[in-house]
């Protein structure tokens, strides 16, 4: 059941508004047990419900890390592996906010001699098992429900420092490139921490795809890397190859 549940939300998610009908017939089930199943996603928080038809959650406020975690996990594991690769020992990393980061802070475990500056809870607390890791952490107001440190101190606290690489994520992009947060927050210290590095890296699933979020955040232009795990849209991937950067998926 809980399974089950955690593939209708993925699917909604991933391919939009479906039918509690198509639904029940891509499952196996009954279309009261969809029923059933789709009101406690509701109630979650996680889906809407519309006349028969079930839709992803249009929020304002990014939803919770919990929520973000499990939407297209595997995804986001297939995007951490890639970014891992690319990645050598001995390097400076911003790490910033966001789910699909702390998959890649657990797959750092062979990379020896890293320094890793974060405001992300979840990134530091996954490294702080690695052996060969030295890690700063970010001093501020923390975002409870989400557990990044934000706000100015994070914005004055990646301005103290350089490093070789800053890797982020963002809440949506549109079909033109152009990136999305949840609030201006966010926006600020990602800013920061692409000013104080030589390589930006954009990790990016394919849920956030032709999507859109109240704070504009750059455009995907701006990044010298960007992982994803689908193929970016042509005219997307030949702009990014245009101004030199480089996309990766599998």
């Amino acid at each position: 059941m809980y399974q089950r549940r955690h593939q209708i939300t993925e699917r909604v998610n991933n391919e939009g508004r479906t039918s509690v009908q198509q639904l029940a017939k891509h499952f196996g089930v009954s279309v009261q047990t969809i029923r059933n199943d789709v009101r406690v996603l509701v109630q979650q928080g996680l889906l809407l419900r519309n006349h028969g038809e079930v839709l992803p959650f249009p929020h304002r406020e990014n939803i919770s890390y919990d929520q973000r975690r499990i939407r297209n996990e595997p995804g986001k594991a297939l995007i951490a592996e890639l970014c891992a690769e690319q990645l050598g020992g001995f390097q400076t990393l911003f790490m910033g906010t966001g789910s699909t980061l702390a998959e890649l802070a657990a797959r750092l475990g062979e990379h020896k001699g890293l320094q890793v500056i974060t405001n992300n809870l979840h990134v530091a607390n996954r490294l702080c098992e690695h052996p060969d890791c030295a890690l700063t952490l970010a001093g501020g107001r923390v975002r409870l429900r989400d557990r990044d440190v934000i706000g100015g101190d994070a914005l004055r606290f990646f301005k103290r420092y350089r490093a070789d690489t800053a890797i982020t994520s963002v809440g949506a992009m549109d079909a033109n490139g152009q990136l999305f947060d949840f609030n201006d927050d966010e926006v600020m210290a990602r800013e920061a921490m692409l000013e104080q590095s030589r390589l930006r890296v954009l990790l990016l699933d394919s849920s956030k795809f032709d999507c859109y979020a109240p704070c504009h955040a750059g455009h995907i232009e701006d990044y010298d890397l960007v992982v994803t795990d689908k193929p970016l849209p042509q005219p997307l991937l030949a702009r990014v190859i245009a101004k030199g950067g480089e996309a990766l998926s599998p």
